[in-house]
């Protein structure tokens, strides 16, 4: 009996490809699939392969949800075993896995080798796919879907479908309103640490995206990504109703509303609303009085930039509106408007086109924006521009010489 089990201890089953030696025949087996690539276990659900019965179980608790180890310090769950194992390291602080060249120690063994990079420079996960490079391997997993398309974390709630399963947790807090993140400046949370961080930028001054082109700085990325639609010229964003182009998608949203009469905000002081939430804050003022714009000139105070803009021109001389047809110009565009009703009458100062069907000039006059220079300016066709200043010089002559005669 004994000799029996002396030989059975020492009966070794060896692989004939790399050498390894194993004690368990089926053992041997399981590892010949490393050698030809076999995965005899597929999931149901995805269609995933996987060589071994249990890398099959383990991945369909990420379908069922099902997570059997907990943590019994902080009641943390997992999948997986070994997940446990890596994050009660958390709580004792080991970190098993040392740098030999700089002596940097890891909780995981995965942490090392993708610190080993850096010493290196070697990038180990490579996609054949686009040749990007990768020192780790959970980003070179994420960046495969990409290109497959599998986005393999699913929400129960609303069924949205997610590439990463961090993308899924920062989901999961807009149904359960849970904010993790707090601001040490003051009192506001967020839900994610990216929110976070862009937040704090608003107590720090810090703006670490700066424009190549102008030396412009910006505190978020999407910031100067909008601002180089400046340069580039580039409206990505159509309405469909009026074929307007726009550089940011907020400004086509603000646009809509003027053709739906949508007005989302609302005083609560009085039954006014307003397209833009701008307009909204700008009319609170009025009731609360404030007035944070200041003029540095004569310290004169104003509750709207607008105001505060038109008041500057009084200092600077400057007139930015120009009547197209007198060329008269104006400080404000009120000014302009109102000037305006000089050319434009009934009765009978009434002024014909020569060169177009329409008879009261009224009619023919047209009201542009012009979007570069944010400046308001009558024009009238090029057409008939020079006939109308021909009889408006005409009518200043007459009534010219028609006071003369009276006095």
């Amino acid at each position: 009996m004994k000799s029996r089990l002396e030989n059975k201890k020492k009966q070794l089953y060896k692989c004939e490809v790399c050498s390894y030696e194993f004690t368990v025949k089926s053992n041997l087996k399981r590892h010949m699939r490393l050698h030809t690539g076999e995965k005899p276990y597929q999931c149901e659900i995805c269609m995933y392969k996987f060589a071994q019965n249990g890398g099959l179980r383990r991945h369909l608790r990420k379908h069922t949800g099902e997570k059997p180890y907990r943590c019994e310090i902080c009641l943390s769950e997992f999948s997986q075993r070994s997940s446990l194992k890596t994050h009660l390291r958390k709580h004792s602080r080991e970190k098993p896995y040392q740098c030999e060249l700089c002596s940097s120690e890891f909780s995981q063994h995965g942490y090392l080798k993708s610190h080993m990079t850096k010493h290196t420079g070697k990038k180990q996960y490579k996609c054949d796919l686009c040749m990007s490079e990768f020192r780790f391997s959970s980003h070179f997993n994420n960046h495969m879907r990409i290109h497959t398309g599998e986005k393999p974390y699913k929400c129960e709630l609303c069924k949205s479908e997610f590439l990463e399963s961090s993308t899924l947790k920062k989901h999961m807090r807009t149904h359960t309103g849970e904010k993790p993140y707090k601001c040490d400046f003051c009192t506001s949370k967020f839900s994610d640490r990216g929110s976070l961080n862009k937040h704090i930028r608003t107590h720090t001054g810090k703006k670490p995206y700066k424009c190549k082109l102008c030396m412009s700085e910006f505190a978020q990325s999407s910031h100067l990504s909008t601002h180089l639609r400046v340069h580039t010229g580039e409206k990505p964003y159509k309405c469909e109703l009026c074929k307007s182009d726009f550089s940011e998608n907020g400004s086509l949203k603000k646009h809509m509303r003027r053709h739906s009469g949508e007005k989302p905000y609302k005083c609560e002081f009085c039954t006014s609303e307003f397209h833009e939430s701008g307009a909204l804050k700008s009319h609170i003022r009025k009731h609360t009085g404030e007035k944070p714009y200041r003029c540095e000139l004569c310290m004169a105070e104003f509750s709207a930039s607008s105001s505060l803009n038109r008041h500057m021109r009084r200092h600077t001389g400057d007139k930015n509106y120009k009547c197209g047809i007198c060329l008269s110009e104006f400080a404000e565009c009120d000014y302009l408007k109102k000037h305006m009703r000089i050319h434009i009458s009934t009765g009978k100062n009434t002024y014909k086109c020569e060169t177009s069907t329409c008879n009261i000039l009224r009619d023919h006059i047209r009201f542009k924006i012009s979007n570069r220079e944010s400046l308001y300016k009558w024009e009238v066709s090029t057409a008939c521009d020079t006939q109308l200043l021909r009889e408006q010089q005409a009518i200043t002559t007459d009534s010219r010489a028609s006071t003369q005669d009276m006095l």
